[in-house]
């Protein structure tokens, strides 16, 4: 057996990341866009001592979770949506399953797991409000698409099911007009070119703000002209950024944006609380989805009213403001400066006096607001590495009674889960969100109580 050889497999389950897994000749293989049920052949695109990654070749078997048809084997066949091939109702219980396989597994928590199940999507397409894809040219044409799997070539989909619908229409008419405009395209060999992301992102109302993320000035002009043209065929678009990114960061936008049409952010509502977005906000990408998360969030965290609440890794301050309503005080914590700044902006619009925000990095505010202030309760939403070790310890020697962790990525939520736990606190309940249908990714909210 070795790397180029087709197998015939049988897949047995999905695991965290979104691949399924099968048994050769005594080796496990992990198989991207495979269903459990799916008898395939598949060939061998890596081995190590004891498993090996395949990639499908042709369905044999179809499993009864795939949606019709077997043509479709790969993820660029599913528009870059891994988990697009299974029915949608299987996908909530995969995605169930594979989350407490995780907080067991990395957890290490044996005891019977209160579990409330995953809270599915009305709208399982075209859900993003936010969209960031790289540019590329192919075969002589400007495009925008996803990343390859492990790679950073890029390929472009027939039918985006992620973009918003009026996105899609507004991606799509700008790539008819800069390929009209013999524009060029950012290489990441030889850091050449022009253009390099497209971010679109749109509110509830279907209002667009456009952001051009470019590597040079050259050809600044010729693209807003562009850029404006565009708004005057839809009314939609309210902003328009071009933002300058000439260092070789992971980060999408550059250090420096500039409006060229229109107002400096959308504002979306949320439970009649008005929201400042600009280009480089967090707000969750799934407004729907948003809401449900953020009503089990506050359900977790039980009666506010006259209580302090710290709402670490606040972003834009969404949830914390949302908790003021009844609490006497919230205090949001958050790294991003900008962020932080359309937070303020918010409150104040908004008439909202009892929430205090922090610049900071968590693992550092937070140890000061716990010193001087009592705190009745914590909610956390980190990134997807998770909290700081030194961070959570700090917490079991204040004796904050009950944490809300809401998280992108099970396997920290659960390492962290069992770094409280060891500290004294019980994983009381326990749900999921589906935040991103078609895909892998799960939004995971506990409660932590002492």
């Amino acid at each position: 057996m070795k790397k180029g050889d087709n197998i015939t497999i049988k897949i047995e389950k999905l695991v965290f990341g979104g691949e399924g897994l099968g048994h050769y000749d005594g080796f496990t293989f992990f198989v991207p866009m495979s269903v459990p049920g799916d008898e395939v052949e598949a060939e061998i695109i890596s081995l190590k001592k004891d498993y090996g990654r395949a990639l499908i070749k042709k369905i044999i078997k179809p499993s009864e979770d795939r949606i019709a048809g077997m043509d479709k084997i790969s993820f660029e066949d599913f528009q870059g949506c891994d988990y697009a091939m299974i029915k949608y109702d299987k996908q909530l219980e995969y995605k169930s399953s594979i989350l407490l396989e995780t907080i067991k597994k990395i957890g290490k928590i044996n005891d019977e797991i209160n579990f409330e199940g995953i809270i599915g999507a009305e709208n399982i397409t075209n859900y993003r409000n936010k969209v960031s894809e790289p540019f590329a040219k192919k075969d002589g044409k400007i495009i925008t698409g996803f990343y390859q799997k492990k790679s950073h070539d890029v390929f472009e989909v027939e039918n985006n099911i992620l973009r918003s619908k009026i996105a899609d229409k507004v991606v799509n008419e700008l790539l008819e007009k800069l390929n009209e405009g013999d524009f060029t395209v950012y290489n990441e060999v030889n850091k050449s070119g022009f253009l390099r992301y497209l971010l679109v992102r749109n509110n509830s109302r279907n209002e667009v703000m456009i952001t051009v993320v470019i590597n040079k000035t050259t050809q600044l002009k010729k693209l807003r002209t562009v850029l404006l043209g565009l708004t005057e065929k839809y009314k939609e678009i309210v902003s328009v950024y071009i933002s300058l990114k000439s260092d070789e960061g992971n980060y999408v936008l550059g250090n420096e944006h500039k409006l060229i049409y229109g107002s400096e952010y959308l504002e979306e509502e949320l439970d009649g609380i008005k929201f400042k977005i600009y280009p480089d906000s967090f707000f969750q990408i799934n407004s729907e989805q948003t809401i449900k998360l953020y009503n089990k969030a506050m359900e977790y965290l039980g009666d506010s009213e006259d209580k302090r609440i710290v709402d670490a890794f606040s972003g834009t301050g969404t949830l914390g403001m949302l908790i003021s309503k009844t609490a006497r005080k919230v205090y949001c914590i958050e790294s991003m400066e900008s962020s932080v700044i359309s937070a303020k902006h918010t409150a104040a619009e908004n008439n909202i006096k009892n929430v205090r925000f922090k610049i900071g990095k968590v693992e550092n505010k937070l140890p000061e607001i716990l010193k001087n202030t009592k705190m009745d309760g914590i909610i956390f939403d980190p990134p997807r590495k998770g909290i700081d070790e030194n961070t959570l310890k700090s917490i079991g020697k204040h004796g904050i009674e009950r944490i809300v962790y809401i998280s992108c990525n099970p396997s920290t939520f659960a390492r962290d889960a069992k770094i409280l736990t060891d500290l004294g606190y019980r994983l009381e309940k326990l749900a999921a969100v589906d935040m991103f249908p078609q895909t892998h990714h799960i939004e995971v909210c506990g409660l932590l109580r002492k």
